[in-house]
């Protein structure tokens, strides 16, 4: 399924850019920077209905859904994506695959060996070639391929179009060995994750040429060397058709097609219910319903208590026959529609139940975590003291539990950011950073300069009589006056000058009373918390203007879709949104919430000066601002569990004084016009797990360098924090030939990322796959990369297509 929050075409991309930003962090104690062993944290296993090959039937089809027909077939350019990174898995070789322990594990289909045979003037590898091994053509795989393709990705050549080159430019040369079957591999400098070099491993029919590497492997594979060969591409049907190798000198595929097939995310129950596709990841929605599918098989035909019309009433059922057949006319045409539209709706949903049975949930962790990201190029969050008490404000351990919780997954907060559990060298290095403790974040913004009279203060280069206040005819009074003022009457501005000078006594007078009940109510804030939040909330291009419908709910506060308020204009507009809230659909107050005399601020005298509101409480300021992060976040459906994290974490800022306000922009404009561009303060994103993470952690953690337009090159490291130090542990760790070394390194390069603050790990991703349940050794891989010619179907049951199966 689609999976925003994760940067397009990672997956193995990250091997690409080397990048370098600004400031040494100085680093106090650093409680994860070193180790006396490995942690003995243990991963999720993968769920995948393993079976022997003698088990599963020869034969049949598997129609696997992808979130769209891939941009290309090269791994190697900018724009290839998990849907390249699936299919060229079953059609090219790799080398070194990724095992359940994340792990790169010699692949024996193409190795009878690799190793370094030399360490001394050079380091040299020697590959030595399953004799077997042969493209589809039926030309052997050897040194001219690994030639072809060090030439093309090591970045001299500019015709080529490559995203990465990482390992590549330090290769010096490429030979033949004893025979044809030996490939010898010379460096110009030590490389510790050589293993991650070609893989996948592209003919140099491809990789020979720029225009062939360019435009030729974008759309096509003549000439493969896995289980499956290409058979065919639709744009039409939306389909990558795979057929079965004739020349695979391996295990013999089990199926004799396997079909990629684009699906959207929305449209995947149904998919999975009418036979279009056997294997889907799924959200947790779609595998709540596949559960209560399966426990409903037994009920004998009974209504389903879930689903359309499971919610109406006995009452409402009766209320609904009596419109129908009443003698209102026009009133029993409605109810009538409604009532036919409702049946509709319950015979598809039980149909898609029945369909439903079939499928297994299988469930794991994902290779890929999600992390709080801290913009620190400018603005409050460039202050280390301040991304450190946004970090030290998370419980952690909360936020994995609203996500895994649910799916009974273990919901244990992440302790690196370049290892996962399970995988060797991973250590909880968050102790460099410290605990969840709201008085430690608290004492650090005021370290900072953060207090809570600090919006009210003006900034410390104003001077009374200052020409903006000459323009505004306030000779005389102080910027503090001058502030307040603003902020009140900043609904009122477009009134003439006689009704604005009239009231500018009561104004003050009311702003007095207003900031003494926000002294007295400082610390009663859970009720106002979502309100404030919601607020400042603003989806892009789902504005509601004023006569609108009350807005859609958001966890358990309505939610009030606006413009994201500037920070002047914060304190007057969220106090009239408050009292929207306060409305229902027709208008009319909620009966929750009437109270003595009407809804609070309804009836108030015109020219009465509006009441702080709850985003005001308590919020922390300094020099006349207050402390407002901007938060982005997707709004599509499929990012419904990152929204959920993202209003907790609102919550927990808010209990020490940072305001949150939350725009939440499509998926498809997520990354590229707000991580990339730094358009945020707060962000939520996944990177992908790695077996390298000398190589592929330092393009996302390294130094950002400026470039000669003043700009910052950042590549991926969209956090813009980075250190010195860090640098070097990584370099470091990519010369380093003794693993275990390396991986030391990688702890203390760990532990100083946490110090920086601006990364902060939350939990590792869930996967949810839905499998029909006749399948085997398909599923939830976790780590591991699929085996795909041992997936099939089980006990010779499935002969035809999955569309010809009677579900």
């Amino acid at each position: 399924m689609s999976h925003v929050g994760v940067p397009r075409g990672t997956v193995r991309k990250r091997r690409s850019l080397a990048l370098l930003t600004a400031g040494v962090l100085t680093i106090p104690v650093l409680a994860g920077c070193s180790s006396d062993g490995e942690e003995t944290a243990r991963g999720v296993p993968q769920d995948i209905a393993p079976a022997a090959r003698e088990t599963v039937a020869d034969g049949s089809t598997v129609n696997w859904a992808v979130d769209a027909l891939p941009a290309t077939f090269n791994a190697f350019q900018a724009d290839a994506d998990s849907a390249t990174t699936r299919i060229t898995g079953a059609l090219l070789p790799t080398l070194f695959a990724m095992d359940r322990t994340g792990q790169p594990k010699l692949n024996p289909d193409y190795l009878e060996s690799a190793k370094i045979i030399e360490r001394e003037p050079k380091q040299v590898v020697l590959y030595k070639l399953n004799q077997q091994a042969v493209w589809s053509d039926g030309r052997e795989i050897g040194a001219p391929d690994f030639v072809a393709q060090w030439r093309a990705l090591r970045g001299k050549d500019s015709a080529f179009w490559t995203a990465r080159n990482a390992g590549y430019e330090r290769i010096e040369k490429i030979e033949r060995g004893a025979d044809d079957l030996q490939v010898r591999v010379t460096f110009s400098k030590p490389y510790a994750d050589w293993r991650a070099l070609f893989s996948p491993l592209y003919p140099k029919e491809i990789t020979g040429s720029p225009d062939a590497f360019n435009d030729g492997a974008r759309t096509t594979l003549k000439n493969t060397a896995g289980p499956f060969v290409l058979r065919s591409v639709s744009k039409s049907k939306g389909t990558v058709t795979l057929a079965r190798n004739p020349r695979w000198w391996g295990d013999r595929a089990k199926l004799d097609t396997l079909v990629f097939r684009a699906v959207a995310a929305k449209d995947r129950t149904q998919a999975l219910a009418d036979g279009t596709v056997d294997v889907a990841d799924i959200d947790a929605a779609t595998a709540d319903r596949i559960t209560l599918a399966r426990r409903d098989r037994g009920n004998n035909g009974q209504p389903l208590n879930h689903g359309p019309g499971s919610e109406i009433t006995p009452a409402q059922a009766l209320r609904s026959w009596a419109q129908a057949h009443g003698s209102d006319e026009d009133a029993a045409e409605i109810a009538q529609a409604a009532r036919e539209k409702n049946r509709k709706a319950v015979v598809a949903y039980a149909a898609e139940q029945k369909a439903l049975r079939d499928f297994a949930v299988r469930k794991s962790l994902e290779p890929a975590y999600t992390q709080l990201a801290l913009n620190g190029e400018s603005g409050p969050l460039a202050d280390d003291r301040v991304r450190r008490a946004v970090a030290r404000a998370l419980d952690r351990e909360e936020l994995a539990r609203t996500v895994l919780g649910p799916l009974g997954l273990p919901a244990k907060p992440l302790g690196s950011h370049l290892a996962l559990a399970g995988q060797p060298g991973y250590k909880d290095g968050s102790g460099a950073l410290g605990e969840q403790n709201t008085k430690e974040a608290q004492a650090l913004l005021a370290d900072a300069g953060w207090t809570r009279g600090g919006a009210a203060e003006p900034p410390k280069d104003t001077k009374a009589g200052s020409e903006a206040e000459k323009k505004d005819g306030k000779d005389g009074k102080d910027a503090e006056a001058d502030a307040e003022k603003k902020t009140a009457d900043g609904a009122e501005a477009d009134k003439d000058s006689e009704k604005e000078t009239d009231k500018d006594s009561a104004d003050n007078e009311a702003a007095a009373e207003r900031k003494k009940a926000d002294q007295a109510s400082a610390d009663r804030d859970s009720e106002d918390s979502a309100a404030s939040r919601d607020e400042g909330l603003y989806i892009v291009g789902d504005d509601n203007k004023p006569g609108a419908p009350a807005p859609a709910t958001v966890g358990s506060a309505s939610a009030v879709h606006v413009l994201a308020p500037a920070r002047t204009a914060a304190v007057q507009g969220t106090a009239l949104l408050r009292q929207a809230g306060l409305l229902g659909e027709d208008g009319a107050v909620a009966a929750t919430d009437k109270q003595p005399g009407g809804a609070a601020g309804a009836y108030a005298p015109v020219g009465t000066a509006a009441p702080a509101p709850a985003a005001a409480k308590g919020q922390l300021g300094k020099d006349g601002k207050t402390l407002t992060l901007r938060f982005v976040l997707p709004s599509g459906p499929g990012s419904q569990s990152l929204r959920s994290v993202g209003d907790k974490i609102a919550v927990m800022l808010e209990k020490i004084g940072i305001g949150t306000e939350i725009t939440k922009v499509p998926d498809e404009s997520y990354f590229k016009d707000h991580i990339a561009s730094g358009a945020y303060d707060l962000a939520l994103y996944s990177w992908p797990a790695t077996a390298y993470p000398a190589t592929d952690g330092r393009p996302i953690y390294a130094k950002p360098e400026p470039a000669t337009d003043g700009s910052l090159l950042v590549e991926q490291n969209y956090t813009r924090v980075g250190t010195d130090h860090i640098d070097q542990l990584f370099d470091k760790a990519a010369a380093e030939l003794d693993e275990k070394a390396a991986r030391e390194l990688m702890k203390q390069a760990d532990a100083r990322i946490w110090a920086a603050a601006g990364s902060i790990p939350l939990f590792q991703r869930p996967q949810l796959v839905a499998v029909d349940k006749k399948l085997a050794n398909v599923g939830a891989f976790g780590f591991a990369a699929p085996r795909y010619q041992d997936i099939g179907f089980k006990n010779r049951q499935a002969a035809g297509s999955p569309a010809d199966r009677k579900k």
